[in-house]
């Protein structure tokens, strides 16, 4: 009875579990099938399987067309945002966890206040800002500009990672010879590796997804893929079938991240070193 009861368990889990993973990636699948078809085939056609492959939707938007630029130009500010991002939050949250600062409850509150409030209300202070400094529609702006919203939340995602870090571990190293910075490097750090990719695939994921600034601070030279997408709606229809193809282009960069990511978070599992 305790058998079957298990057994039926499982099969129950299973049974979910791959419900979900269909709803989930059948958009995915779709958006391929639609970048495959020629427009007329797209409404012409309902048939669940890619029936031929229509290589021009790929083709004109990345060989004919901008849309290399535009990929590249996510790539250098999602990048650029994270490493920034991570190597200032890093530096944050180990002052934070370690010293005794001042007010620091109070200043460790603000730096999140800014995530609080729409990001519509930033948008003409940023472009009076960034058009004054010279600095609009390039790709030093928008990664400054990402950091200001990803760095509080990094910093707030760091915090308790680090503060779960024994002292002794410090106390260890200090006793060894270890400058603070070595400290730093040596210990925190390498113990804090699975938070920091963590915070790293998700400051990316922000960077690389934001709409909203990018259509408002970019036009020519730091436009990104997803305001790219957007020209893809025109006056006399939608081009549906190069959308999905530069959509899927898209999706790679971020499976790529992710998955290394991933690896060195399973790799880096190393927390509670040292028992009270």
């Amino acid at each position: 009875m305790g058998i079957k009861k298990k057994t039926l368990r499982m099969t129950l889990v299973y049974v979910v579990c791959t419900l979900i993973a269909v709803a989930t990636l059948f958009p995915v699948y779709w958006m391929f099938v639609v970048s495959s078809r020629t427009r007329l085939g797209i409404f012409g056609d309902f048939n669940l399987l890619p029936t031929s492959f229509h290589a021009q939707n790929y083709i004109r938007p990345f060989f004919q067309d901008v849309y290399g630029r535009f990929l590249l130009n996510s790539l250098i500010i999602a990048s650029g945002n994270t490493l920034l991002v991570i190597f200032l939050a890093v530096l944050s949250t180990y002052v934070f966890s370690r010293f005794r600062v001042p007010g620091s409850s109070n200043l460790f509150f603000w730096t999140i206040t800014n995530r609080m409030a729409p990001p519509a209300v930033f948008i003409l202070p940023f472009f009076l800002i960034f058009t004054g400094l010279g600095i609009r529609d390039t790709w030093l702006g928008m990664i400054l500009l990402y950091c200001i919203f990803n760095l509080p939340f990094a910093i707030w995602l760091l915090k308790g990672m680090m503060d779960s870090i024994p002292r002794e571990l410090d106390e260890a190293a200090y006793m060894d010879g270890c400058s603070l910075w070595g400290v730093l490097i040596h210990v925190i750090v390498p113990l804090a590796r699975p938070g920091i990719m963590v915070t790293a695939i998700l400051a990316w994921i922000f960077a690389w997804n934001e709409y909203l600034f990018a259509s408002i601070l970019t036009s020519v030279n730091a436009r990104t893929m997803t305001t790219g997408l957007a020209a893809f709606v025109t006056v006399i229809g939608t081009e549906w079938g190069e959308m999905a193809a530069v959509s899927m282009v898209s999706l790679i960069p971020a499976v790529i991240f992710i998955g290394i990511a991933q690896k060195h978070i399973i790799a880096g599992l190393t927390f509670g070193a040292v028992k009270e």
